[in-house]
């Protein structure tokens, strides 16, 4: 009689929370996408996905302490490419940015300096006129403020669509930096995966002190590019951060969660000025 009288209450069901996984490619560890995403795309093996230059930004200076220079620079078809248009804007819409590189200054930790970063989501972090330019300015800009310079450098080298003219970009950074050397002043690498080609021969290992992410490929031709060239299998690992590191090439290996003390501690011990 009882069960009559007291119904039970219309309660849907709860429709369970769907989870969308990361899984490595390396160690093949599945991890919830939105913890990969709080942990900088970097995997508990070290492992990491690329990162917007943004969201890199973000992660290592202080809250709304960055100012960005420079910002309306953009690319000219100066020869006329074939497609080099269309691939332009096509990279303008994946990477939300007018070109793969963003620079300014800002504080970590309280200490001022200059920062470039690199991003592969527009045109693979190639170098061409504008990122040659960019990095240019911001060394000149640092050499006049008294300031350091950290980089962030992730490319697959030389833009061949500028042809030349983004050759040139080689020479002219370096002279920046040599200023700024000059000076006294402080410059620190990051090579993040892949950083290659003139890049590498450039800017990207002409710091005072150079750190890698773990499992970078840092090189100027590529492994295969190598293999072909030699008719020689390569060591396993070659080229890649830690293999480098071996080879006296770079000077520490840092985790992306751990960059910014790391950072603020370089900065403390090698400069004097502070917010």
């Amino acid at each position: 009689m009882l069960k009559h009288i007291f119904k039970k209450p219309n309660i849907e069901p709860e429709v369970p929370v769907s989870i969308e996984y990361h899984k490595c490619i390396d160690c093949g560890t599945k991890v919830d996408l939105r913890k990969f995403e709080d942990d900088l795309k970097e995997c508990v093996c070290g492992k990491s996905l690329p990162l917007s230059a943004r969201k890199r930004i973000d992660s290592i200076a202080d809250k709304s302490s960055f100012v960005e220079l420079h910002k309306n620079l953009c690319t000219v078809d100066i020869l006329e490419f074939k497609d080099y248009k269309t691939k332009l804007e096509t990279a303008k819409k994946a990477s939300g940015e007018l070109e793969a590189v963003i620079v300014g200054h800002c504080s970590i930790n309280g200490l001022l300096c200059c920062i470039f970063v690199m991003d592969t989501h527009f045109f693979m972090g190639s170098m061409g006129v504008v990122v040659g330019e960019k990095i240019t300015r911001i060394f000149e800009y640092a050499t006049i403020n008294n300031l350091p310079v950290i980089g962030f450098c992730a490319s697959g080298g030389a833009r061949m669509q500028e042809g030349i003219f983004s050759l040139m970009q080689m020479a002219k950074t370096s002279g920046a930096i040599k200023r700024h050397s000059d000076k006294g002043l402080l410059y620190i690498s990051d090579l993040t995966n892949p950083t290659t080609g003139g890049v590498t021969a450039s800017f990207a290992m002409e710091s005072d002190i150079i750190i890698a992410e773990p499992k970078s490929l840092i090189a100027f031709a590529g492994p295969r590019v190598i293999e072909q060239t030699i008719k020689q299998k390569l060591p396993f690992g070659f080229q890649i951060s830690d293999f480098v590191l071996n080879k006296g090439f770079i000077d520490l290996i840092v985790k992306r969660k751990e960059l910014k003390p790391e950072l603020a501690k370089l900065l403390r011990m090698h400069c004097k000025s502070e917010k």
